[in-house]
């Protein structure tokens, strides 16, 4: 049998820490784990921060602009609002689950970034399986939205959750097969692997998988145009009825901490990570992230919002198959093509992107009909 202290030295080295750090893997651990939390806190304050600007800007109106200059204090002065605000708890609500909700939403996002190397050998732990342990946890974050749904003992919040699940694990299958096709160029799962391959970003090698990585995660994290599973019309806001305080609060952090984690997971496997000229990596890694979650506040600016069936339909009936034919292209590439040059797989993989999603859309049915006013 193992001793404790052996499992513990064997899990250090899987670490993969530099002999040199000082204090060994504890140290690693605790300053890895304590930039984590300042990262993922920092990037939601200034995400809420720059998403008002942004809009506003967008819709030709003014943005934050009392709290601090530029409003720069607002999303501080929210926290204290909704930090402020009464507990309350249903009577019959299961309570243990209840409270236990929003720690299993918030904790899979927090623990995926475990692996995300901020540069060359700056992350946590190095996994030669980074990119399947991103996915592996991060979906456990929907099982926190159904036990909020079904412990409030609220058929609307129910109702809710389980329209929320019914989307997540729709667009989990198209998200997934277009990782597939950065993992076959690659040939590793480890997040580190896939960044170095990047002498040109994977976003011009792929991108019908980077559209369709892009286009799931959106709806994975309930963010426009397939937010409407919190539709105030129809459900009285959904899953998060009954919640309030800092249980409201810590979904509300689930939320941001997604799409945070979104701009990391598509800066990483499309855009060539901390890669790039002049600037320390890190800045290169922050500007990639930054101008990703641009483009989620640009689509939630443009586009109306969908219906459940349409959404619905839109996983299944489109996405789902340029998926399969995404797959299917790279493996021919792959197996078939494997010295081509990076210019001309560009052009044919961007054709391919361009006929493909022309022809689905033509054939493509969101279904329902309109409805006579």
């Amino acid at each position: 049998m193992i001793s404790a202290p052996q499992a513990f030295n064997a899990c250090s080295a899987s670490m993969a820490v530099a002999p040199d750090w000082p204090g060994g893997f504890l140290s690693h651990l605790f300053v890895y784990v304590i930039g984590i939390i300042i990262f993922v806190l920092g990037s939601v304050i200034i995400f809420i921060w720059l998403e008002r600007r942004l809009i506003g800007r967008f819709q030709a109106r003014y943005g934050p602009n009392r709290s601090g200059p530029a409003g720069i204090f607002q999303p501080i002065a929210d926290v204290l609002k909704i930090l402020t605000k009464e507990d309350n708890v249903p009577a019959k609500s299961d309570k243990l689950v209840f409270w236990l909700a929003p720690i299993v939403a918030f904790t899979p996002v927090l623990l995926a970034f475990a692996v995300i190397p901020f540069w060359d050998g700056a992350s946590l732990v190095d996994l030669n399986i980074g990119i399947l342990y991103v996915l592996a946890v991060s979906s456990v974050a929907s099982i926190g939205i159904f036990m909020a749904g079904w412990s409030s003992n609220n058929k609307y919040s129910l109702i809710a959750a389980m329209r929320d699940t019914a989307q997540f694990i729709s667009y989990e299958i198209p998200m997934v097969l277009s990782i597939v096709g950065v993992v076959l160029i690659t040939g590793s799962l480890s997040l580190t692997d896939i960044v170095n391959a990047q002498s040109v970003p994977f976003i011009l090698l792929q991108p019908l998988g980077f559209f369709i990585y892009f286009t799931s995660s959106l709806a994975e994290i309930n963010r426009c145009p397939f937010d409407l599973l919190e539709a105030d019309s129809e459900l009285v806001s959904g899953f998060n009825i009954e919640l309030s305080g800092m249980k409201f609060a810590m979904f509300f952090l689930t939320e941001y901490s997604e799409a945070a984690l979104l701009s990391v997971i598509v800066t990483t496997l499309f855009l060539g990570g901390w890669n790039g000229p002049f600037l320390p990596p890190f800045i290169w890694f922050l500007i990639k992230v930054f101008a990703v979650f641009f483009l989620v506040v640009w689509i939630r600016a443009t586009l109306a919002r969908l219906r459940i069936d349409q959404v619905m339909s839109f996983a299944w009936k489109f996405l789902l198959p340029l998926a399969l034919i995404n797959l299917l292209i790279t493996s021919a590439q792959v197996v078939f093509w494997p010295g081509a040059p990076a210019w001309s797989l560009m052009i044919i993989n961007l054709l391919f992107m361009i006929v493909f999603i022309i022809l689905l859309s033509r054939l493509f049915n969101p279904g329902g009909k309109k409805i006579a006013a």
